[in-house]
Parts: structure tokens; C-alpha cells; sequence
């Protein structure tokens, strides 16, 4: 079944890139790339934004002013403050509803399409052959366990070919990092030295003049 083969490889890898990049991260990449479509919740943010600058332009004004000396103009700023968080405080708790019904959502979407298909594709499909081993190349142990747990003698298991998958999609991800890591650190050194001062070449040749005087 060569489609299940690519499916359970597709699944496999989806899960290693989840746990490399990290749900938390892809939730918000996923949050912001949401909130840049035309959606009556990205408006609502665009006006939340639009309100945090005229709270911060009340805000500073209303430092700026005297409570003695401008007194009518000081209650007038401190009531258009107080208006303006409570709407802003108003406008964060439907955000924060609206961000954890999206995560809770999106969580279960990927539960069900990663974890979900990796329980349910190897039960479903276990007695199914996904290819099968050249004749007498193997050895019967060798046989029994590529067709672990109920694929037929000689044939390849949906949960052994999952097994290969997962193995060889974790020692990718593991080396790429470890890759990654490594330039990182070779560019931070590179620019560690080049932040080091270089010896002035003056202070070398006068240290040179004054030992041949002596």
C-alpha cells in the first residue's frame, strides 16, 4: 500500500517538526498569521491597538499636568484615563477568551491528526502488508519482526514501517539541530573576536625602540 506508506511517513514527520519547532510556538505563528486576515477579530485588534495609543497619549498628558495648578483639566484627563483601561481591560479578558478557545481548538486538531493517527492507522491496518521482503533474503526472525505484530510472514507491518520512520525522522531532526547549534556558536565566537580591541602597532614598535636603546 504505497499511499499508507507516504501517510505514516507524512504523520511521522509533522510530529518530529511539532516537537522540534514546539506547539507553543506553532500556535502563535499560527495565532498571528490568523490575526492578519480579514476576520472581525483581527478589526477588533486593530482598534485595541488604536486604543492603547490614545490610553498611552492620555497617559502621559495626564503626568504632565498638574493636579493643583490645572486642577479642571487634570480630572478631565484622569476620568478619560479611567475610561479608557477599563475598555482596554474589557477588550484583553475577550482576548484572552477568544486566544484559549483558538488554542483548545487548534490542540485538538492536532491531537487527532498526529497522535490520533498514529494509534488508529497501526490498529486498523495492522494486518495489512505495506511491501514485502525479497524471498530467502532473510532470516525467520528477521521476517518475524518486520511483520510484528500481525502483518503475514515476510512482509513489511504498518507499526514496523512506523517504527523506521519515527527512528530515521529523529536522528534527521537531532543531527540538523546539533548542526545548526554548531554554526550558531561558530558565528557568536567570530563575532566575539572581532568585537576584541586589536593592539595598536605603534605600542609594539616604540616597546621594540626603547629595549635596543637600553
Amino acid at each position: 500500500m504505497p499511499y499508507l506508506l507516504v501517510i505514516i511517513f507524512v504523520v511521522e514527520l509533522v510530529v518530529q517538526l511539532i516537537n522540534t519547532i514546539g506547539a507553543t510556538t506553532i500556535n502563535n505563528l499560527i495565532w498571528n498569521a490568523y490575526l492578519s486576515l480579514p476576520t472581525p477579530l483581527a478589526k477588533e485588534v486593530a482598534e485595541q491597538r488604536k486604543k492603547q495609543k490614545e490610553y498611552l497619549a492620555v497617559r502621559l498628558e495626564l503626568n504632565a499636568t498638574s493636579s493643583q495648578d490645572e486642577f479642571a483639566r487634570w480630572a478631565k484627563l484622569r476620568r478619560q484615563h479611567d475610561k479608557l483601561m477599563e475598555e482596554l481591560e474589557k477588550k484583553k479578558s475577550g482576548f484572552e477568551a477568544s486566544r484559549a478557545r483558538f488554542d483548545r481548538y487548534l490542540t485538538t486538531a492536532r491531537l487527532i491528526s498526529t497522535r490520533g493517527a498514529q494509534w488508529v492507522l497501526p490498529w486498523w491496518y495492522g494486518k495489512e502488508p505495506m511491501f514485502w521482503l525479497p524471498y530467502g533474503w532473510f532470516p525467520y526472525y528477521i521476517e518475524w519482526f518486520a511483520s510484528f505484530p500481525r502483518a503475514p510472514l515476510g512482509s513489511v507491518s504498518i507499526a514496523v514501517w512506523q517504527w523506521a520512520c519515527t527512528g530515521m525522522l529523529a536522528l534527521v531532526f537531532e543531527t540538523a539541530v546539533g548542526i545548526m547549534g554548531l554554526a550558531a556558536a561558530s558565528r557568536q565566537a567570530r563575532k566575539q573576536r572581532q568585537k576584541q580591541p586589536v593592539p595598536a602597532a605603534g605600542a609594539g614598535a616604540g616597546t621594540g625602540d626603547s629595549k635596543k636603546e637600553l
